[in-house]
């Protein structure tokens, strides 16, 4: 009986260290995502090589990502998420004594190989010291430290970049690196891969597989999640530049606090809904969300509409972001969950990458009141991707 408990209990020592660890890691890759762009333009860049360095960082992951979850399943995930972290405090050192574009990029590049590294390791090894029936609620806290971190993260380092400089706000995200590593090292589960080595790899060389790169089976699963992705990072990106064009009378800054407070509540009181809860019933709850968010945001007249829409992206995006997670572990096994979150951080790093494209497109090619309606094709898209597939999602459940 004892033994059960134990085997239920949701937050031990080493989960409450992999989710610091983790709140640490995203806050200082946060911080440098809406300052790098004005960095490399201070440093002589043009505006494409601007947009380029920003986006770098998601284009190296997305290739890097592969690698990361195939060692994630077979090596240390000690070892993997040090490396990540050791590597996140060199870039940020590197960019805060970048003296031109080519060294920030390359920095940058670097950098994304830390983000893939980590992303996936942090996630996998939690995802093995969850039990399967509290998967939903144990990846939804995982999931709030991520959304926190997105949310306070770009605030911190526009403000330091602002009151102190650049270099300042680059120098606390190496801080914020160096935590990563010590709650890393303090954590008393070694990660070792959860399922014994097989025989089999000795034919992979011969012929690739989609499966030595991704899970397969989690792909609609990222691709829905990107759909989700692309108006909240278009919106992370644009919307001080949209406020400006409308000449909306208030900050806008405090949309991301107000996001993470309500995801963080939201997270808390529907913790039990994860695993309980189908799949349809959250993309259709997160869907409404999303188009109430975007909606709101296209009739930006006062600081209410603005509440509604932080409100409304924490249950869209900031929801969304922890039911897939849950269910790219559950549909995998964990076993594959290494590569299971690799294929959920691509559907991440392709909806950072895709929605400041798209937003930037949209910015400067249509009308500014089209701007975020102009977002809500991306819904109608997230639903024709889960249709043909929805027997598959909907048939891992905690229990199977």
């Amino acid at each position: 009986m004892t033994d059960n408990n134990h085997q239920e209990r949701l937050i031990t020592r080493d989960v409450a260290l992999i989710m610091a660890a983790t709140f640490f890691f995203m806050t200082a890759s946060m911080m440098s995502g809406p300052i790098i762009a004005g960095f490399a333009h201070t440093l002589g860049a043009n505006g494409a090589l601007m947009g380029f360095i920003a986006g770098a960082l998601s284009l190296a992951a997305l290739f890097c990502r592969p690698v990361a979850g195939r060692l994630s399943d077979r090596t240390s995930k000690r070892v993997l998420a040090v490396v990540g972290g050791a590597l996140y405090l060199i870039t940020n050192v590197w960019y805060a004594y970048a003296s031109n574009p080519a060294s920030l990029l390359a920095a940058r590049i670097v950098n994304g190989v830390g983000f893939a590294c980590i992303s996936v390791c942090l996630s996998t090894w939690l995802s093995t010291l969850l039990p399967l029936s509290r998967m939903g609620a144990g990846m939804g806290l995982y999931g709030t430290m991520n959304a926190l971190a997105q949310a306070f993260g770009p605030d911190l380092g526009i403000r330091i970049s602002k009151a102190v400089s650049y270099r300042a706000a680059f120098l606390t995200a190496s801080a914020m690196a160096v935590l990563v590593v010590v709650c890393v090292l303090c954590i008393r589960d070694a990660g070792r891969p959860y399922a014994a080595r097989t025989a089999q790899p000795a034919r992979e060389g011969r012929r690739p597989r989609l499966s030595a790169l991704f899970e397969p089976k989690v792909i609609p699963i990222a691709l829905i999640f990107m759909m989700f992705g692309i108006p909240y990072f278009a919106n992370q990106s644009f919307i001080v530049d949209y406020a400006a064009r409308m000449q909306v009378p208030f900050g806008v800054s405090v949309f991301f606090p107000i996001y993470a407070l309500v995801l963080l509540a939201v997270r808390i009181a529907l913790r039990n809904w994860f695993d309980t809860k189908s799949f349809l019933f959250f993309l259709t709850l997160c869907t409404v969300g999303d188009v109430v968010m975007l909606l709101s945001l296209a009739h930006l007249r006062s600081f209410w509409m603005l509440a509604l829409a932080a409100i409304m992206t924490a249950g869209g995006y900031g929801l969304m972001s922890s039911v897939t997670q849950a269910k790219a572990v559950l549909i995998a096994g964990k076993a594959r969950s290494g590569m299971a979150n690799t294929t959920y951080y691509a559907g991440i790093d392709l909806g950072m990458f895709l929605g400041p494209l798209i937003g930037g497109l949209l910015f400067g090619g249509v009308p500014i009141v089209w701007f975020y309606p102009a977002l809500l094709v991306t819904m109608p898209i997230a639903w024709a991707i889960y249709l043909p597939f929805r027997r598959t999602i909907n048939g891992a459940s905690p229990r199977s």
